[in-house]
């Protein structure tokens, strides 16, 4: 009798996920793609899998209503969905996968410059948004390629696809000293990417940026302590002030135009400038909006973040999160987000900051996601070797643990 009552139970507790998954290049059903349903109970296991059908459905046994992720996989690219406790549904969109898709440009690169104990302390960020018609991902070995200076020394690296949370994703070096690429999957709508680093300095330093893809908007920002020259043939306009700190634009650079330009002097941007912009407080949830892209009224990491310096389109769009002190901590509340390249152990979990998510339930959902898909990228780019992936995975299932143990009762 009791065993009969145990069954019963477990029938009852089990659940059926059922959804479509639409392609949104071509507004058609996306079938024949690969549903795997993970589980997030203390770890990610693989469950189950099925395929969708002519008319992009599918329907998936879960053995409980816990949380769970929809992992769709469409032509060599993960997507993921979050589903929470008791959700039925689950409805998803895919794109189609080219290596080079039209309508991908590049609206920002800036660069933070500062000084510490190491030398030169160099945060990068770029912008890229992608506007193809019909909507398409870019996705190759070389998704994104960039340039940094040759002797640069990379210390962390993120990615945050449209809407998305910031992910670990290291850049990989091409041919060329000096010359990177993201495997970074290049979804419909503004993708960034940013990177730390270190170069040597003496007090002063000349810059040779290159480009290897077409850049509306060059930035670079100091403490008011430095100096900046800029160099023959290029012209850089000094934008309205931005609290203790030096701003400079330049337009339209091309990989045919480097933009040349002398940082001197020594200094840190300012600490309280950052804070402030990190806790969102001075921020104006109206202004957010004016830029017209989804990720600019984002409130999560980098979006709504404190004053902003103003700047004429295409860069106001993106103020945001330029005078937010991104600088690799916009990811604090999860510390395995921005390993040192090449690092797969599991870190302890950084203490969450002013403006970062709490990793909890939703949010939870949204980082893991968000991780997951940039692990599922590179491994199927041949990037881990199954040891790696499953120690980057136990890194996962380290926070998720301790989330999980956070959560109130």
């Amino acid at each position: 009798m009791s065993a009969l009552c145990a069954l019963f139970a477990v029938a009852a507790s089990a659940a059926t996920i059922t959804g479509t998954v639409t392609n949104g290049t071509t507004k058609t059903p996306a079938a024949g793609d690969t549903v795997t349903l993970i589980a997030l109970d203390q770890s990610m296991r693989e469950i189950s899998h099925t395929t969708t059908d002519t008319q992009g459905h599918f329907s998936i046994d879960a053995p409980g209503p816990g949380m769970h992720l929809i992992r769709i996989d469409h032509q060599g690219a993960a997507y993921f969905q979050p589903a929470p406790p008791n959700t039925p549904n689950v409805n998803a969109q895919v794109y189609d996968v080219a290596a080079t898709v039209a309508g991908v440009s590049t609206v920002a690169n800036v660069m933070r410059v500062e000084t510490d104990q190491q030398g030169l302390r160099v945060t990068q960020s770029f912008f890229i948004k992608n506007d193809s018609n019909p909507p398409r991902t870019q996705f190759s070995k070389r998704s994104y390629d960039f340039f940094l200076p040759p002797n640069a020394v990379i210390e962390g690296s993120a990615a945050m696809a449209p809407g998305g949370m910031p992910v670990q994703s290291s850049p990989v070096p091409l041919g060329e000293k000096g010359h990177y690429a993201f495997l970074f999957p290049l979804r419909p709508g503004v993708t960034q990417f940013q990177l730390s680093y270190h170069l040597p300095y003496s007090g002063s330093l000349a810059f040779d940026q290159h480009f290897a893809n077409p850049t509306d908007s060059f930035v670079v920002m100091m403490p008011k302590s430095m100096s900046f020259k800029a160099g023959g043939g290029v012209s850089f306009e000094q934008l309205n002030e931005t609290p203790g700190a030096l701003t400079y634009l330049a337009r339209n650079g091309t990989p045919s135009h480097p933009f040349s330009f002398t940082v001197s002097g020594s200094g840190a941007m300012p600490r309280d400038t950052q804070a402030e912009s990190q806790s969102g407080d001075n921020a104006s949830p109206g202004t957010a909006g004016q830029g017209g892209s989804a990720a600019a009224n984002d409130t999560r990491p980098g979006g709504g973040l404190g004053v902003p310096i103003d700047t004429p389109d295409p860069l106001d769009k993106y103020k945001w999160w330029i005078l937010g002190a991104i600088t690799l901590v916009f990811a604090v509340g999860a510390g395995f987000l921005l390993r040192r390249p090449g690092d797969a152990s599991a870190p302890e979990v950084a203490p969450a900051a002013p403006g970062v998510p709490n990793l909890s339930g939703g949010g939870l959902l949204a980082a893991l996601k968000d991780e997951l898909f940039s692990l599922e990228t590179d491994r199927l780019q041949g990037r881990l070797t199954d040891s790696e992936y499953e120690q980057h995975k136990q890194a996962l299932e380290l926070v998720l643990r301790r989330a999980l143990a956070k959560k109130p009762a």
